[in-house]
């Protein structure tokens, strides 16, 4: 039987407004085809300006529509099964970290269902997000792999990734914008300590890491060889590079990417 709606989305969170923000402005899907819920009437009017559809209860919303996203708290997935009253959807999607795809299925009491689990981060709210996604599940049907993706490409890039490698990209992705706002946090501190205003250090360093990511992203030289030729022997850039090898900079890194992944691992095992 055909859906009323082509998504419904459980949770009108943060994330789930920039995804409803993403596919309705880019003109992907029709305002009239998605519907979503919340608990949270002021998340849900949010989202009215998009025209979507809004609903309270979560059963609803699960048996209208062809494709379930799921955006709650991973420690609220046993409630909102439950609120789903029996109801079994066939597609499901979900961007819930570190809850598994055999967990959703075991939680609805079906092998059977289909499920995409996804890793956005925070610069998708922009549409300059990356997201990992395994859509394995899905992969005898190209419409199903094609809807999917194109969601989530109307925020950032999509990397398609084994379910094994989640946690990977947790760490790099997922969690990584807080890595860097620290990174450039450090610069503009740095900056206003020698000498510049808080919003000239905040142009210099926001405008270098652009110009540095695009490097790395459209030049044929490896990351160790674009380092290499900043580093002009006996130049200024050197002696930072030296401090910051002698403080294990790359090992701070590694360090802080380790304990989100043991973490995400962590709550993948509740």
């Amino acid at each position: 039987m055909k859906k009323q709606f082509k998504l419904g989305l459980i949770g009108c969170g943060f994330m789930a407004q920039s995804i409803l923000k993403g596919v309705v402005l880019s003109d992907f899907l029709h305002e009239k085809k998605i519907i979503v819920s919340d608990i949270s009437e002021e998340n849900l009017d949010k989202v009215e300006y998009l025209g979507v559809r809004t609903a309270v209860h979560n059963k609803f919303v699960a048996e209208n529509s062809e494709y379930l996203l799921i955006a709650v708290k991973p420690q609220n997935i046993e409630d909102v099964v439950k609120s789903f009253e029996g109801v079994l959807p066939e597609k499901v999607i979900s961007v819930m970290a570190g809850v598994k795809k055999n967990t959703i299925k075991n939680m609805l009491g079906s092998g059977t269902i289909k499920v995409a689990r996804c890793m956005p981060n925070l610069p998708c709210s922009i549409g300059s997000g990356t997201i990992g996604i395994d859509m394995s599940d899905f992969n005898s049907n190209t419409d199903d792999t094609e809807f999917i993706s194109n969601i989530f490409n109307c925020l950032g890039t999509v990397l398609s990734v084994d379910e094994s490698k989640m946690d990977a990209v947790t760490g790099i992705s997922g969690s990584g914008p807080a890595y860097v706002f620290m990174f450039i946090d450090g610069l503009i501190d740095a900056g206003v300590k020698n000498g510049l205003t808080r919003d000239e250090a905040k142009i210099l360093a926001v405008q270098t890491l652009i110009g540095a990511s695009e490097m790395v992203e459209s030049v044929e030289q490896s990351v160790s060889e674009l380092i290499k030729g900043v580093c002009s022997k006996g130049g200024t850039t050197i002696e930072a590079v030296k401090v910051l090898e002698e403080n294990n900079f790359r090992g701070i890194i590694s360090g802080a990417v380790d304990a989100c992944i043991k973490r995400s691992k962590e709550l993948s095992m509740k």
